[in-house]
């Protein structure tokens, strides 16, 4: 039966005020302590019995025994305490040490004993007890020794008083006191907490002594490796490693941990095989530090031995950070429901089990599950949100649907007082940029007292998702750049490494859409090779982002190459792929890449053809003419794949059929589509056929179905018009357009861009804006006259206005990509290709001209409008005249 104990028979009269340490007169409990039997002991016997249940960790049986002790009459001696006090701070009772340590005055220890001392410093700083107290207790001791400064310097550290332990161990040096190995450790995580450059200087200070002295404990080289991979020396953390044979545990712990946190996955799941072959049994901190590497190579199959092994090893049942990074590494491949599995598994869920599981569901969209369980955490759970919570709380509220006040959320975020966070700022930022409020987005950034790289990346995806691209590569370039006036007092070249902004695989695959939008090669090629350099280009999302910029600018044997290359490919690396063969009209080399993707998926690879693999095949058929291949594969892919029919694949098949003008067919394919799809991406398709093939009939069907659906498109009423304009059918064609400017619907001008220098150059059809417009038309117009005498007749066709031949062919020697190309000519040198993306179907007329340019010009042009490449080289074009 268990009893309940109180101290109050050790209080005694205030000791000395010379420690506040004693002052205390609370009444601590101690609960569910065994009352030992009273028997005639000697005072060794009890001493003894203290210090075996202390050494044992049994540290309440020590504290009850203690008590025991003293009701018995046996004085506590300068053995009894030190024991105590260790018991103390095994259980962190503050109010409790207090208690015992005016027992230290009233047994006559308050100043005659070091090793009491000692032990005092210890027991404060580990209770949590202000730093004061420590440095009191420590100021009374008379003549310190070794351990004295030793634990006064490892209670420096527990405060993070990190320049104060250094200035004590500078002390324990002038008091002629030889360090040890424990002050090396002390001092060695104090120099890591430190600016980089003073760190290292003051580390490798350190690192020299334990040379001189001969110090070559295991313990030590563990608190120097720790040391040189926090301050950034990952290779100096590993040669050390690998410099010395008798490693522990802790060793392969702290490499590991210190390679998974440095981004180098590969290399930690390699570390992690040779510990395991060289006979060392991996513990749950090196299962929680190996794991993250799964989790962002999405290496699956090795995430689940390792958890095959927490289980049969009885780890995850012992460390809850196990439990939270095996839910994460689920969550990140995309098993939510293993990683509910295990979440569900853990019994004594800590704030950061529920947190990997909100997260899980966050990343993975389903938003509803995430605010259910957040809701659970607080109710059922009774825990508070911490900022690692809320960094994954806002953003499922800003997806959720059933959450419409979104702002409602930055409200709450201010109720716990966590509005001042950077994790919770980065994720406000986030929020507002995807409601399009892109200024308060900027307006947080600005005002963030610390920004990390995950500040600049959230910023910078804000711009990339508004379609700010160019703001986006400015930002890039301004997070790179140091800020000399406000790191001017710096001189350490290493600081300033520190304290500018490296961007990291996040970064890069958030601003490479960015050139890929904006065709911007030179850029892209830049960020590859930085890429490379910093070790980062094997990461699958950026390779991934790697392969779709080389692709969307032109460069289709580059991104092949960086695809081949790729050591981990997952179903988006794919995916890409097979887009950007579509793209380049390479249908049947899409077609063998969905071959080669499906088989690996048979061999057991990660990776399966999924529902965007399908709509990137049919749209590369599509490109390519290749009707009969697609219409085979959309009929097959249920059988063969297992993939159901969505929207968008019939609205691919439907723009397979219009395109190759079987406008017909692709109207019938629509009316079989199951009536609770959402048909506008079909019936959008199928007026694009219909203005390539000028029906008018289907198309003003397809218009009919579409503006009753997406009334506030400008594009379908354009399409619209554009058919009856072909038509000569004019009065429609202007009773179109005046119902688009009575709805509000505001045509999307043409413009094209080019890359140049650092600067990406735009042009509008007819805007005389640029620096050198003057100059382009006049070009333009000389050039058209050589055009001429080589057989080139304006296709006017493509001006849809009801005026004179003469006023349409001006019109057309104005349109945004002639005037990009011509920029391209005048300011690159001879044989240079030119690259150009246009925002919209480049025309019928621009295309027959590029052709004739080419030929004249001797350039291969290479324009990209919003559907597929054209690859033009002497006077031909690599889309056959099919687009």
């Amino acid at each position: 039966m268990s009893s309940t104990f109180t101290l109050s028979s050790l209080q005694t009269h205030s000791p000395s005020t010379a420690t506040a340490a004693a002052d205390s007169t609370a009444t601590t409990t101690v609960t569910s302590l065994p009352i030992p039997s009273s028997q005639s002991r000697s005072k060794e016997t009890w001493i003894e019995s203290l210090r075996s249940k202390t050494r044992s960790n049994q540290f309440r049986e020590a504290i009850s025994t203690y008590i025991e002790m003293t009701h018995e009459g046996i004085p506590p001696d300068n053995f009894a305490f030190p024991a105590v006090f260790k018991a103390v701070a095994g259980l962190q009772d503050l109010s409790l040490g207090r208690q015992i340590h005016a027992h230290v005055f009233k047994y006559g220890y308050g100043s005659s004993s070091v090793t009491v001392a000692n032990s005092l410093v210890n027991m404060y700083s580990k209770c949590g007890s202000y730093m004061w107290d420590v440095c009191k207790v420590f100021d009374r001791i008379t003549e310190r020794d070794q351990v004295s400064w030793n634990s006064m310097i490892a209670a420096l550290c527990r405060f993070e008083k990190w320049e104060l332990a250094l200035d004590a161990f500078r002390l324990m040096l002038y008091d002629n006191v030889e360090p040890s190995s424990f002050t090396v450790v002390s001092v060695a995580l104090a120099c890591s907490n430190l600016r980089r450059g003073e760190g290292l200087r003051l580390g490798k200070q350190v690192h020299g002594h334990t040379m001189r002295v001969g110090d070559w404990k295991t313990f030590t080289y563990n608190a120097l490796m720790a040391m040189y991979a926090k301050l950034g020396r990952l290779d100096d953390s590993k040669a050390l490693f690998e410099s010395f044979r008798d490693r522990d545990l802790v060793s392969w712990n702290t490499l590991i941990s210190s390679l998974s946190q440095n981004d180098r996955f590969v290399d930690a799941l390699l570390f992690l095989r040779v510990m395991v072959l060289e006979g060392i049994k991996p513990d749950g901190v090196t299962i929680a530090s190996v794991l993250p590497a799964c989790s962002h190579l999405e290496i699956l199959d090795a995430g689940k031995e390792i958890h095959a092994y927490a289980l049969k090893n009885d780890v995850l049942i012992e460390n809850s950070f196990v439990g939270s990074a095996l839910v994460d590494m689920y969550c990140n491949c995309r098993e939510v429901e293993s990683g509910r599995r295990v979440f569900d598994g853990i019994l004594d869920r800590k704030i950061g089990v529920w947190n990997a599981m909100i997260t899980g569901y966050a990343q993975n969209e389903c938003d509803k599950e995430a605010l259910l369980l957040f809701i659970k955490m607080e109710q059922v759970s009774g825990l508070c949100p911490n900022a690692t919570t809320m960094a994954s709380v806002v953003p499922a509220c800003v997806r959720s649907e059933a959450f419409p006040n979104k702002e409602g959320i930055h409200g709450y975020v201010v109720k716990w007082g966590l509005e001042n966070d950077r994790y919770v700022q980065n994720a406000l930022m986030d929020m507002y940029s995807r409601m399009g409020r892109k200024k308060i987005s900027k307006t947080i950034f600005d005002s963030m007292e610390a920004r990390d790289t995950v500040s600049w990346n959230t910023m910078i995806t804000g711009y990339v998702i508004s379609g700010c691209h160019s703001d986006a590569l400015l930002l890039l370039r301004e997070m790179q750049r140091l800020d000399e006036e406000k790191y001017s007092h710096y001189d350490d070249i290493e600081d300033t490494k520190q304290l500018s902004f490296k961007p990291n695989s996040i970064t890069l695959m958030t601003v490479l859409p960015g050139c890929a939008a904006l065709s911007a090669l030179a850029k892209g090629k830049e960020i590859h090779a930085y890429a490379i350099r910093n070790l980062l280009a094997t990461d699958v999302a950026v390779g991934s982002a790697l392969v779709d910029m080389y692709a969307k600018s032109g460069c289709l044997n580059l991104a092949r190459r960086v695809f081949d290359q790729m050591p981990v490919r997952n179903v988006i690396t794919w995916n890409v792929i097979i887009m950007a063969y579509g793209m380049h009209g390479k249908g049947e080399e899409a077609l063998e890449l969905l071959k080669n993707m499906a088989a690996e998926g048979a061999r057991g690879e990660e990776v399966k053809p999924n529902v965007v693999t399908f709509i990137a095949v049919f749209a590369a058929c599509s490109h390519s003419g290749m009707v009969e291949e697609g219409i085979n594969l959309f009929y097959r892919m249920k059988d063969d794949f297992g993939i159901e029919a969505e929207p968008d694949h019939y609205a691919c098949v439907v723009d397979l059929l219009g395109r190759a003008g079987k406008v017909e067919e692709a109207y019938q394919l629509i009316n079989k589509m199951p009536h609770e799809f959402d048909r506008a991406g079909a019936w959008s398709s199928l007026l694009g056929a219909c203005r390539i093939h000028q029906n008018v009939e289907i198309g003003e069907i397809a218009a009919h179905n579409l503006l009753l659906l997406e009334p506030d498109v400008a594009s379908h009423y354009v399409l619209l018009s554009n058919i009856y304009s072909s038509a000569r059918l004019w009065d429609k064609a202007m009773d179109v357009r005046r119902k688009m400017k009575e709805m509000g619907v505001r045509k999307e001008p043409g413009c094209s861009w080019i890359e140049f220098g650092d600067e990406i150059h735009k042009f509008v059809a007819g805007d005389g804006s640029h620096l050198q417009s003057e100059q382009l038309h006049g070009f333009l117009e000389t050039l058209s006259e050589r055009m001429r005498k080589e057989g080139y007749v304006p296709d006017t066709s493509c001006v849809l206005h009801n005026i004179d031949e003469e006023e349409k062919e001006t019109l057309l020697c104005g349109h945004s990509e002639k005037l990009a190309i011509a920029f391209g000519i005048l300011n690159t040198p001879p044989g240079t290709t030119i690259r150009v993306a246009k925002n919209l179907r480049v025309c019928n007329d621009c295309h027959l001209a590029t052709k004739f340019i080419t030929k004249i010009v001797g350039r291969e042009i290479i324009l990209r409008d919003v559907k597929r490449f054209h690859h033009f080289r002497n006077g031909t074009c690599s889309c056959g005249d099919y687009w």
